[in-house]
């Protein structure tokens, strides 16, 4: 089999934000060994979440320097994605800055409402734990993208299947860490069931459409 060489006119700066990436990655090794330890194990244990989730401390110093290298995951698989489907009128860069700073803003609002509404309701460390728990396993998941953007950018040519299998892995495993989550906390759903609807819709469907028409507009 004869090698092919692959051009890519944005490789130069998004080697750069893989390597923003893996150097969070390698801080939160340093600094918070054991955490560390426990979230890589996350498939195979819920130590981590039953442990560390007691501490009702959602923004962890942890979490913070892991929602960073989620929010630089996601962005370059988004970036990917649009980058196949649309053809780039600005510099490549500027449209990964855009979807970067899209995201990290509905991340930033989606967290912020969700404190808010737990101080209005009284219910700060329900909220703190169930921020937590999200937080964990989205960030889990990000990590999948991250390893799959360097495949699709160094190594595989993307395509329409491949893009889609991706991204349909990783939504199908947030649908499974929500279903954990909110099963995880089922009596207190229950009870507010109404509210629970009205929270699906206002703050985990409604932001990613408001993040889809950003991006594509």
């Amino acid at each position: 089999m004869q090698a092919v060489e692959r051009i890519s006119e944005y490789q130069d700066w998004i080697t750069l934000v893989f390597l923003a990436c893996f150097i969070l990655l390698v801080f939160a090794k340093l600094w918070f060994p054991q955490r560390f330890e426990e979230f890589i194990s996350l498939l195979n244990s819920g130590k981590f979440i039953a442990f560390k989730g007691k501490e009702n401390k959602a923004f962890h110093p942890f979490n913070i320097l892991l929602l960073g290298v989620q929010a630089l995951a996601v962005s370059i698989f988004l970036f990917i994605t649009y980058r196949y489907f649309v053809e780039l009128i600005q510099p490549a860069w500027i449209v990964f800055i855009r979807i970067f700073t899209a995201y990290l803003c509905l991340l930033l609002i989606k967290a912020g409402v969700e404190k808010i509404i737990g101080n209005i309701f009284e219910i700060d460390e329900k909220i703190d734990y169930y921020l937590f728990q999200k937080f964990s396993y989205r960030n889990f998941i990000s990590l999948f993208l991250l390893f799959a953007s360097l495949f699709l950018i160094y190594s595989l040519n993307p395509t329409a299947l491949i893009i889609g299998l991706i991204g349909g892995i990783a939504i199908t495993a947030n649908s499974i860490a929500l279903f954990i989550i909110y099963r995880r906390n089922q009596s207190v759903l229950s009870a507010n069931w109404f509210y629970f609807i009205l929270y699906l819709c206002a703050l985990e469907i409604a932001p990613y459409i408001i993040l889809y028409k950003l991006i594509t507009n």
